[in-house]
C-alpha cells in the first residue's frame, strides 16, 4: 500500500502548500507513490489516518503546541516544510518585542482575545525527521526530501553558503552591484534561486552553522554597510533561533 500523506498548516501564509499545488506534472508523479489523505488547500476530504505529516507554519500558540504533539504521536514521519516550520520564519519577528506590546499593536482593544507565545519552529516542540527549507519551498528540494523520506534514508541540506551556488551559476555578486545580500551567511540548497532571478538572498533557509564571520565583516567594511542592517535582515527569518531549544518528545 502507498504511504498516506497529510498536510497541516499552522501560523503561515500557506504559500508553501500553494507551491506544492502548483507543482504541475511532477505532482502527478508524486501521487503515483503516495496517497494524500489530508490537504486543506486542495481537497475537502480529510483523514486522521496518515503515515507522513508535512507541516507548514510555526508554532505561536499553546493550542498549536497541543495540536503538533498530537500529529507527532500519529505520524511515523514528520517533515517540516518552509521557513516558518523549519526556522520560525517571518512570524518570529515578534520575538524581538514584548508579546503584550505586539498583541496590542496588532489587535488594539481585542488583544485579550488572541493569546500567543514566542514563535518556535516545529523542531523546538516535537521531533522532526526531515526539513524542507526556503520561503516558499524550492521545488527540486521537495522532490529530494520526499524521495529520502519514502526510502527511509536521511537528507541533509548543504551547510555551506548560498554564495557557492551563486558563483557556480556565474551570477554577478549583488555587493558588486551596490546591493546587500545575505548569501554569505545563508545555507545553500536553493541553487541561488532568488539571485538567479534578480533578487537578493533574504536568509530564508537559515544560517550556516559556521559562517565565515571574518569574511562577512570584511564585506561589510568594504561596502560600508552597517552591521545593524545585516542583523535586522537576518532576524526577519531567523529570530526564533535564539530560543533555547527544548528536548523534543518522540
Amino acid at each position: 500500500m502507498k504511504p498516506k500523506v497529510a498536510f497541516f498548516d499552522f501560523t503561515c501564509c500557506e504559500g508553501c502548500q500553494l507551491q506544492m499545488a502548483n507543482f504541475g506534472e511532477t505532482l502527478l508523479e508524486i501521487l503515483k507513490l503516495v496517497d494524500v489523505v489530508t490537504f486543506r488547500e486542495v481537497m475537502s476530504e480529510r483523514s486522521e489516518d496518515y503515515d507522513i505529516a508535512i507541516i507548514e507554519g510555526s508554532i505561536t500558540t499553546e493550542h498549536d503546541v497541543e495540536r503538533i504533539k498530537k500529529i507527532r504521536e500519529k505520524a511515523k514521519v514528520v517533515i517540516a516544510y518552509g521557513s516558518c516550520a523549519t526556522i520560525g520564519g517571518i512570524n518570529g519577528m515578534k520575538n524581538k518585542f514584548p508579546l503584550d506590546e505586539i498583541k496590542e499593536y496588532v489587535y488594539k482593544d481585542g488583544a485579550k482575545y488572541f493569546p500567543t507565545i514566542l514563535t518556535r519552529p516545529v523542531h523546538q516542540v516535537v521531533k522532526v525527521d526531515y526539513f524542507i527549507n526556503c520561503c516558499p519551498v524550492y521545488p527540486p528540494e521537495i522532490v529530494k526530501v520526499l524521495k529520502a523520506a519514502l526510502q527511509g534514508i536521511p537528507y541533509e541540506a548543504p551547510d555551506y553558503a548560498v554564495c557557492v551556488e551563486c558563483k557556480l551559476n556565474e551570477n554577478v555578486c549583488m555587493y558588486d552591484k551596490g546591493i546587500t545580500c545575505l548569501g554569505p551567511v545563508t545555507k545553500a540548497g536553493c541553487n541561488s534561486w532568488c539571485i538567479n532571478n534578480g533578487n537578493i538572498c533574504y536568509g530564508c533557509r537559515g544560517m550556516v552553522s559556521n559562517p565565515a564571520k571574518t569574511g562577512q565583516m570584511d564585506i561589510l567594511e568594504k561596502y560600508k554597510i552597517p552591521l545593524d542592517w545585516v542583523v535586522n535582515k537576518v532576524d526577519m527569518y531567523n529570530k526564533p533561533r535564539e530560543l533555547e531549544e527544548e528536548k523534543p518528545k518522540k
